[in-house]
């Protein structure tokens, strides 16, 4: 349960060819660290935590408050051929309060992406290009196995991303908050959104 001690990380080990490490904090699905190694992303997690708090709030969400700082990793599984590693987290449905909150959450990091791109200008597009392609990709995935429709095809990157996330957004609607797949979905497109937007701007959130 939020605000209690101690709390609980999910590691996934396996991105970017073996690279990177990432950490999900349990108790806020969207909250992850991403670094080359398992200690960096676990004891990176209090300040994250404090960092994506502050950002709801900032937006006008609410968001719960942590007491201590004991994080420690519950579970870890890695991605493989491509597909993201699930936890059995992700197995839990949202409650019918939790479930439009996410959405709201998955609208935000979207518009926080956006507005890195906007300011990043060309260069940042072109340099996060690969990146854009791979999120694309994963919300058509993610979308399929919520069985929602495929989106249309856009004129460049930046449409095909914004046409994948409606598609997904759709999906997640249409399925509602008791359908397998939803909490993973939810908690990866939100993750993936602000690392991209993060390294955009050159810093964490």
């Amino acid at each position: 349960m939020a605000g209690t001690m101690p709390h609980a990380i999910f590691v996934e080990t396996g991105l970017d060819d073996g690279k990177t490490v990432a950490a999900y904090a349990a108790e806020l699905p969207g909250c992850a660290v991403f670094a080359a190694k398992d200690d960096d992303a676990t004891s990176e997690m209090p300040r994250r935590v404090a960092r994506f708090v502050d950002w709801l709030r900032a937006a006008g969400e609410e968001a719960p408050t942590f007491v201590g700082d004991n994080w420690y990793e519950v579970e870890r599984a890695a991605a493989a051929g491509g597909k993201r590693a699930s936890f059995s987290l992700d197995d839990l449905p949202p409650s019918a309060d939790e479930f439009p909150r996410l959405l709201r959450w998955l609208e935000l990091a979207r518009e926080a992406l956006a507005d890195a791109l906007d300011a990043g200008g060309e260069e940042s597009l072109v340099e996060a290009m690969s990146v854009l392609d791979a999120i694309e990709g994963q919300d058509r995935a993610l979308t399929a196995q919520l069985g929602g429709a495929s989106p249309a095809p856009g004129d460049g990157p930046i449409d095909r991303l914004y046409a994948a996330r409606d598609a997904l957004t759709a999906a997640l609607e249409a399925a509602g908050a008791t359908a397998e797949g939803v909490r993973r979905a939810i908690r990866l497109a939100i993750a993936d959104d602000l690392r991209l937007a993060d390294r955009l701007r050159g810093a964490g959130r």
